[in-house]
């Protein structure tokens, strides 16, 4: 099953399907996402997680109040978030640092590895294991996963990793519902925006019957 450009407007009027149709059916394909069940479940999680295709970096502009709302273990006082507020590079490079295969906070990796794509692959560690699933040079190339190619292919890759595919199917006696439910936990890490994504599902089933 192929997804065409009235489908993908009615899913997403945001999304331009002259950038992101033949990018989002080839990455779909490659990772047999192809039932009306995982498409529907899939396209869902993208149009949440990317403003329907629109925002395919990290936004971290973030005003010193938010910043301790969002890290308030590294952020406790304002004071301490005044030099990392409205400072991207500086507070990616900070919250980033020594995770998930990134260096110190003067490498710039944090940075450099920061929020990409459509569900957001964070961390060198992130970007090495999609870039081995790929055959990609994305260690090397980060900034490519902001295109629409790399994007919809690393979004399908994660959503294959995480067994999703499954998930998503229609199984007898099987609740959907909460079946979308724990993929959308497994997506995002909690059920933020929970009710947008279900929206965009239900649109999504349409579209495709």
């Amino acid at each position: 099953m192929k997804l065409n450009a009235i489908q993908l407007k009615a899913i997403m009027p945001k999304c331009l399907p002259e950038q992101w149709l033949e990018p989002l059916n080839v990455a779909m394909a490659q990772f047999e996402i192809n039932t009306s069940s995982r498409m529907a479940a899939f396209l869902a999680q993208v149009a949440h997680e990317s403003a329907e295709t629109t925002v395919l970096t990290e936004n971290l502009n973030y005003s010193a109040l938010r910043l301790t709302q969002v890290w308030p273990a590294r952020f406790p006082t304002l004071a301490a978030a005044q030099p990392y507020a409205k400072n991207p590079e500086k507070l990616a490079n900070r919250v980033y640092a020594g995770r998930g295969g990134n260096s110190n906070e003067a490498s710039g990796d944090g940075w450099r590895y920061r929020g990409r794509g459509l569900f957001q692959l964070t961390t060198k560690d992130n970007y090495r294991l999609a870039a081995t699933a790929l055959h990609l040079p994305l260690v090397e190339m980060p900034e490519t996963v902001a295109t629409p190619a790399v994007a919809a292919l690393t979004a399908a890759h994660f959503w294959s990793r995480l067994g999703l595919n499954v998930l998503a199917d229609h199984q007898v006696g099987d609740d959907d519902d909460k079946d979308f439910e724990k993929i959308s936990i497994r997506i995002n890490g909690g059920k933020v925006g929970l009710s947008e994504r279900k929206k965009y599902w239900q649109k999504a089933k349409l579209a495709l019957a």
